[in-house]
């Protein structure tokens, strides 16, 4: 995997680790939007001069603040360029959202401007309810596999944690309180039980609804982005049967 830090001039850069040698690293998770930064973009030098840097600049200065030198955010770690990497990085994600140190949710679309004071619950809480994260079919590994979760504001306002939220959470999407605190193991839940966490999300294309529950499975397989999403689930009920 490829994991973000900066170098002696102060440019973010990426650097290369076999998964089971990464060293520690924060995560982070988000909804895509316009401009955001490529692999490319890092490659040549060009990612600070793109919208989505602002999401990179919060995930770098949040981890140096948890003493974390690496870090890592999927619109850039990937080269989406080549297939063969994108299928690979699919079929990982799960384990490099479990082992990461920490995972930040970036809320681009809940505002709340730092102040002195600690925000109430009251000034956020209808907005987090709402918001676009919630909804989303790949954040929903992002939410089940890392042990922290840590969520903010746009702004980089602090709102608080999986753990802190998992009332909330659980209101909005359906997902049990013992398995939000990452106290059981997904394995012991039936497959329906799994598969009702999709209901209601969304995907940008849909094949994707199938393929961001490899992970919730534990299962392993191809990507076809021309099969549609009905193949997709089929191919995905295959593999869950498979592997029990």
């Amino acid at each position: 995997m490829r994991l973000l830090q900066l170098d002696s001039s102060g440019k973010v850069v990426l650097t290369d680790f076999p998964h089971d040698k990464a060293p520690a690293y924060a995560i982070l998770s988000h909804t895509w939007g316009e401009d955001e930064v490529t692999f490319k973009d890092v490659m040549n030098g060009a990612a600070e001069s793109k919208l989505g840097y602002q999401k990179i600049r919060f995930c770098r200065e949040q981890s140096s603040r948890d003493g974390l030198q690496y870090f890592w955010v999927d619109t850039c770690c990937i080269d989406k360029s080549s297939s063969a990497e994108l299928q690979e990085s699919i079929n990982s994600m799960f384990s490099w959202y479990r082992d990461a140190k920490v995972c930040y949710v970036y809320l681009s679309d809940v505002s709340l401007p730092a102040s002195e004071n600690r925000p109430a619950p009251s000034q956020w809480e209808t907005t987090f309810r709402k918001c676009r994260w919630l909804k989303r079919g790949w954040t929903l590994q992002e939410l089940v596999a890392p042990d922290v979760v840590e969520f903010y504001s746009r702004e980089g306002v602090h709102l608080g944690s999986k753990r802190s939220l998992e009332q909330c959470i659980y209101a909005v999407t359906g997902i049990p309180i013992n398995v939000l605190r990452s106290g059981q193991n997904l394995s012991e839940l039936t497959v329906a039980e799994r598969m009702a966490w999709m209901r209601g999300r969304e995907t940008t294309r849909e094949e994707d609804m199938a393929y961001s529950l490899l992970g919730i499975f534990n299962v392993h397989m191809p990507l076809i982005y021309s099969e549609g999403k009905d193949n997709a689930l089929r191919r995905l009920q295959e593999e869950i049967k498979k592997s029990r």
